[in-house]
């Protein structure tokens, strides 16, 4: 037999990045249905942060400025290390993201997501 085993629109198989890059946008969408704000701003994924601290951050979040809109970053490979399964790593995910998102409209975790922390 020969032809595809599955449908094009289907991935046969998605990289450990492209499913992190997942769950960050579940996380995003999530949050947008609460924050519209959040359209405005840019999330990406680094494998690890540029420059080296004393502890590894799992995220940053970065103002606005001038012709460049606010940015949030979330660190792959810290959290993966920080994770032992997809679930783990998708609660974990998406703390750090309502930090940064809380972090950059200076509010509350609990404020931008009332279930942060009861997962």
């Amino acid at each position: 037999m020969r032809g595809p085993v599955a449908p094009p629109q289907v991935p046969l198989s998605a990289s450990r990045a492209e499913s992190f890059r997942d769950l960050v946008q579940d996380s995003v969408e999530r949050l947008e249905r609460r924050w519209p704000q959040l359209a405005e701003v840019d999330f990406l994924v680094l494998d690890v942060p540029r420059s080296p601290e004393e502890t590894v951050p799992l995220g940053s979040a970065v103002s606005a400025v001038k012709g460049r809109p606010a940015q949030i970053v979330v660190y792959r490979r810290p959290v993966e290390i920080r994770t032992k399964s997809r679930d783990e790593r998708a609660l974990l995910v998406h703390e750090v993201v309502v930090e940064q998102v809380a972090e950059l409209l200076g509010l509350s975790p609990e404020s931008v997501d009332p279930r942060y922390g009861q997962d």
